[in-house]
């Protein structure tokens, strides 16, 4: 009996520790930063490693057919104030940063404020850093 209890008891320890470990998540499966990976609506969702305020927001929607870009937010200084902008982006490769997009806002308003490296892009996410500024961080999820 004694025997039996023993093995019983192994047996039980064996599968509550096979139960108690955990797999290890799958690698993020990053996606090459290119027009059409990076295609649709984003929302930034932190700016240098800071979440938006609540009802802060800022939009952007990338068009690759036509290298449109359109912008909804509301982050200056009257946030019930929301406003738009729209223009033209362009990605290029750069050897020593990889993907770079930079804009042009539509009306006169000039050139994005930075061009950004493109990084750790998936389905639902990427990351945008300041070329020439590198704590300067925005991070988007995919509105659709």
């Amino acid at each position: 009996m004694k025997h039996i209890l023993s093995k019983l008891l192994l047996a039980l320890a064996v599968i509550t520790a096979s139960m108690s470990c955990t797999k290890d998540p799958a690698p993020v499966q990053y996606l090459e930063v290119n027009k059409t990976n990076i295609e649709g609506s984003w929302s930034l969702v932190s700016l240098n490693g800071e979440q938006l305020n609540a009802g802060t927001y800022f939009h952007i929607t990338l068009k690759r057919n036509d290298n449109t870009f359109s912008i909804s937010q509301n982050m200056n200084a009257f946030p019930e104030i929301g406003s738009e902008m729209t223009g033209r982006y362009d990605l290029s490769e750069d050897m020593a940063y990889g993907t770079i997009i930079s804009g042009i806002y539509d009306h006169d308003a000039g050139f994005w404020a930075y061009d950004y490296i493109i990084t750790e892009l998936t389905a639902d996410s990427m990351k945008w850093t300041a070329k020439g500024n590198p704590d300067f961080v925005q991070e988007y999820r995919r509105l659709n």
